[in-house]
């Protein structure tokens, strides 16, 4: 499954890069980015636990 970050609404705290790793990484402004898929019970999870609420499907 591929996710969706808002880019605007991201706050850079890494908690989806550090736990999702294939999924997530920093760009070049420090705001996470979608880098490759991800099952749907991590994708559940990673939407779950964003605090600024910038990860969707």
């Amino acid at each position: 499954m591929k996710l969706h970050i808002d880019s605007e609404a991201c706050v850079g705290c890494g908690l989806c890069v550090g736990s999702y790793p294939d999924a997530f990484a920093f760009d070049d402004n420090g705001k996470a980015t979608v880098v490759g898929d991800i099952d749907e019970t991590s994708a559940e999870e990673a939407i779950a636990s964003c605090p600024a609420g910038a990860i969707s499907k």
